[in-house]
């Protein structure tokens, strides 16, 4: 069966057929908010879904090639052949939408090693990391905002995963590395700058607002070490942060021949 034209229909497929042959696949990006943020559906915070994104184990690297081969999907040969110790990317020529899938450790802006948190939930990554996939990002635009506002709306923020923000887990990563604070708590505070943009109820964006700050002061409470407070005294002198370099979106590597490293 070829891939569906519906990137949430399809998502739903490759998970569910990952599930069936032993692989361990789960959501992030736009596409894991649709599936756990009602919210996701609301006038005000609804947009477009164009690709799918996945993280899964580097172990089963072979297993995930042989799934995407069998749901009729196009793998990028050569850059998969060097670096699919970390990363996959597959393409479905018919809708032209590529799947990314991550193995292990998310790395953009920000690098993160997700192995022993790819099986706390399932379809989707936790809530806590789809929320740090896009709170990572330097240039966050306004869809990276509607999905983390649609996490606050719909879950409160704790010390636990599950239904729940993992704010502990939040403030660790954040009180283990300035950079990532710096990154997240700058998103964070532009994430309630932006709340008055989106056609939201006066009630939501209240939720949201204390939902947000309760996680800030879960941030800032969190003890920070030494080198911590050494990196700060630098602060944005020295870039905390990696831009990741554009890739082509789509291409056909049996026809094209496509290069092993990611080209603008």
């Amino acid at each position: 069966m070829p891939p569906l034209q519906s990137p949430v229909e399809e998502a739903a497929r490759v998970i569910d057929a990952a599930d069936s042959s032993g692989v361990v696949l789960r959501l992030f990006g736009g596409v894991s908010f649709w599936f756990r943020c009602p919210s996701a559906k609301l006038p005000g915070l609804q947009r477009k879904y164009v690709d799918v994104d996945l993280m899964g184990h580097a172990k089963q690297s072979k297993e995930i090639k042989q799934l995407f081969v069998s749901l009729d999907y196009v793998p990028r040969d050569k850059f998969n052949a060097i670096q699919g110790y970390r990363r996959l990317i597959f393409n479905d020529m018919a809708n032209q939408r590529r799947v990314d899938v991550f193995l292990d450790v998310f790395e953009m802006c920000h690098s993160f090693n997700f192995r022993d948190r790819l099986e706390v939930d399932v379809k989707t990554i936790p809530l806590a990391d789809m929320l740090i996939t896009k709170i990572q990002i330097i240039d966050v635009n306004e869809k990276d905002m509607k999905d983390a506002a649609c996490l606050f709306i719909d879950y409160d923020v704790g010390a636990s995963d599950k239904e729940m923000i993992n704010g502990a887990y939040i403030a660790n990563l954040c009180a283990s590395d300035w950079g990532v604070y710096k990154t997240f708590t700058m998103n964070l505070d532009r994430l309630l700058a932006k709340l008055n943009d989106f056609s939201l109820g006066d009630d939501v964006r209240a939720t949201v607002r204390s939902r947000v700050n309760k996680l800030r002061t879960m941030i800032e409470d969190k003890p920070k070490d030494f080198r911590w407070k050494m990196r700060a005294r630098i602060g944005e002198k020295v870039k905390w942060y990696e831009l990741p370099e554009a890739d082509k979106e789509v291409v056909d590597s049996r026809m094209t021949n496509d290069g092993a490293q990611p080209k603008p």
